[in-house]
């Protein structure tokens, strides 16, 4: 309990601080906010090493995708993703929820970083041309796009289908998938306390390329990251 409490405190402090340090950033360009996003990342495995001896592991470098466009679909179980997957990939472009714009400097940042905005569950003019968006944003960028298409953080002996958006996009952007199973639930699950002592596995799979069904794609993808999920239990 007093573990948990040292890494809440530490952790958020720490991302407040961040975040403040980073202010001045909003009016330079906007690889320097990128940078304050890696930090937040480096941050949260820090908390977890120190104050819960939380070791993490990350299998098939191998497998990243270099010198092509492609975009990141990975299992969601908790914030660590959000963070720690900025450090391994070049600072994704994140799909969220409309709301998350509306919080003070923080909502600010996701603005900065161009994050792409989405009303959940609802259909809106801006909606509508949420598809057309991306891939407009994701042709003038370098940075891969990464989407959770369990749609919220799961538990981790949950396997909820795919929502079909995410072939959507597949076949909307038509460039290479990076699948990524991460078993963080384990250690910071979406509700209770964490638990200390134990590793965060984040397997990075082999690449699915451009050109398959809608449908056999979104098959493709749960099954390989579920697969994945699995074998780390």
């Amino acid at each position: 309990m007093i573990r948990n409490f040292l890494f809440s405190l530490f952790f958020f402090s720490g991302i407040i601080f961040i975040s403040l340090i980073f202010l001045p950033s909003f009016f330079l360009p906007k690889q320097v906010v990128l940078t304050g996003g890696k930090l937040m990342g480096h941050w949260a495995a820090f908390c977890l090493r120190l104050i819960l001896s939380v070791k993490i592991s990350i299998k098939g470098k191998e497998n990243i995708i270099n010198n092509e466009k492609f975009f990141i679909v990975s299992s969601h179980q908790s914030m660590f993703e959000t963070f720690y997957l900025q450090t391994i990939f070049n600072s994704p472009i994140f799909i969220l929820k409309k709301e998350l714009l509306l919080i003070p400097i923080f909502g600010w940042y996701l603005r900065k970083i161009g994050s792409i905005s989405i009303k959940r569950n609802k259909v809106t003019k801006e909606n509508l041309s949420f598809f057309d968006d991306i891939s407009e944003m994701i042709a003038k960028s370098n940075r891969p796009l990464i989407i959770f298409p369990q749609g919220t953080r799961v538990a981790p002996d949950e396997r909820p289908p795919f929502k079909k958006g995410a072939s959507r996009i597949y076949e909307q952007l038509n460039v290479t998938c990076q699948p990524v199973a991460v078993n963080s639930g384990y250690v910071w699950p979406k509700k209770g306390k964490k638990i200390a002592d134990k590793t965060i596995t984040i397997s990075i799979l082999k690449p699915i390329p451009a050109g398959l069904s809608k449908e056999n794609f979104l098959q493709a993808i749960e099954k390989n990251i579920y697969t994945e999920l699995d074998l780390m239990n």
